[in-house]
């Protein structure tokens, strides 16, 4: 045998010696296999079939934010059955409401923006032909007509999609009626029969369990304290911004008081990205003058005191996540399931950071 083939056929040796000593590290105890059986499944089904279990899915997080209230109930010395009957009325009544009152709102008011989309363009137009003539040399009046040409085409772009979008919304009108039943129904059941359901699922898993039990307890700890900050944070932020608005007469307050409030889903990204269509709409009403200038303060205390007073309120117990962490988890999961994704961006990286730090590993010999 030749030099080469044997440093060749050593530096094989000691690749799959190396790779060896990984997977006997990391993979060699039954409960990290079975873990990791449970996250690809839990991930693959979630990934295939995510449309279609969508509400089970939902049911599922909001039976797992609402049993926190059943529990509180229950210290009462309430019984399970009734303090799960006035969760889930109360829920059901929030749901109704928002439903057939608060969403319709909302609706109303992106409808009449797009509608004053060429108004509001022709104005800001006008406004940029003002500067153009005080400062030729930053932007000339050529710049500006092809500026303008621009947003217009785009204004027809984005009108043609949401008439596209409107169109599809229309014709699945009757999946989502059946969704809105389906939920609720589902929800009561989970909340009902816990203990059976999750009964029934242990079955199928080994006795010898102790990292699914140490991943979880963390998983509750973290993630449960983190996702009901989380909404509580959105419903307060939004309530507070939209009577701010409406104080102000802003256009669209509804509107834009609901994307500040589920502008705190994105950390740091967030309220940069909702601000500016905020900032936007309230120049464009008032120009650069006294109430603009209030608004922006008002504005900026409600971040203010969002960042500073009510996040630290709501998340005593917070999630200890590098903030490179959280940006990539929201880029990364909001890209795989949207919406969804990004609400759930911080809880899955805690569950991810769980999971290895509850990782059994074996020390070489």
């Amino acid at each position: 045998m030749s030099r080469t083939e044997t440093f060749f056929l050593n530096k094989e040796t000691l690749v799959v010696k190396i790779i060896r000593q990984w997977f006997n590290r990391y993979f060699s105890d039954p409960e990290a296999v079975l873990l990791s059986c449970i996250l690809i499944l839990g991930f693959g089904l979630v990934f295939l079939f995510g449309g279609i279990l969508a509400p089970v899915l939902v049911s599922l997080v909001f039976a797992y934010l609402l049993e926190w209230v059943v529990k509180r109930l229950q210290k009462l010395n309430i019984p399970r059955l009734p303090a799960v009957l006035i969760v889930f009325i109360g829920f059901l009544a929030l749901f109704l409401l928002a439903i057939f009152f608060i969403m319709p709102l909302i609706w109303h008011q992106l409808v009449a923006l797009f509608q004053d989309l060429p108004t509001m363009l022709t104005k800001g137009e006008k406004i940029l032909l003002e500067y153009t003539n005080k400062y030729p040399e930053i932007l000339s009046p050529d710049q500006l007509q092809e500026v303008a040409s621009s947003a217009v085409s785009d204004v027809r772009v984005w009108g043609k999609a949401g008439l596209a979008a409107s169109i599809f919304y229309i014709s699945s009108v009757l999946t989502w009626l059946v969704y809105l039943v389906l939920m609720p129904l589902l929800l009561f059941f989970f909340l009902k029969d816990k203990d059976q359901i999750l009964k029934w699922l242990s079955g199928f898993l080994p006795r010898k369990r102790g990292v699914l039990r140490q991943v979880s307890r963390e998983v509750n700890d973290q993630i449960g304290n983190y996702i009901r900050g989380k909404i509580f944070e959105i419903i307060i932020v939004g309530i507070v911004t939209y009577i701010a608005f409406w104080f102000f007469g802003l256009q669209y307050a509804a509107l834009l008081g609901f994307l500040v409030g589920l502008s705190v889903l994105i950390p740091y990204v967030g309220i940069v990205v909702v601000s500016i269509p905020v900032i936007l709409v309230a120049y464009l009403q008032w120009g650069f003058n006294s109430p603009f200038g209030y608004f922006l303060i008002v504005y900026a205390l409600i971040q203010g005191l969002d960042a500073n007073l009510l996040v630290p309120v709501l998340f005593s117990e917070a999630v200890n996540l590098h903030p490179v962490a959280i940006i990539v988890a929201t880029l990364f999961f909001g890209g795989i399931w949207g919406f969804w994704g990004i609400f759930f961006a911080i809880p899955l990286a805690t569950l991810i950071k769980a999971v290895i730090n509850a990782w059994p590993k074996h020390s070489e010999a």
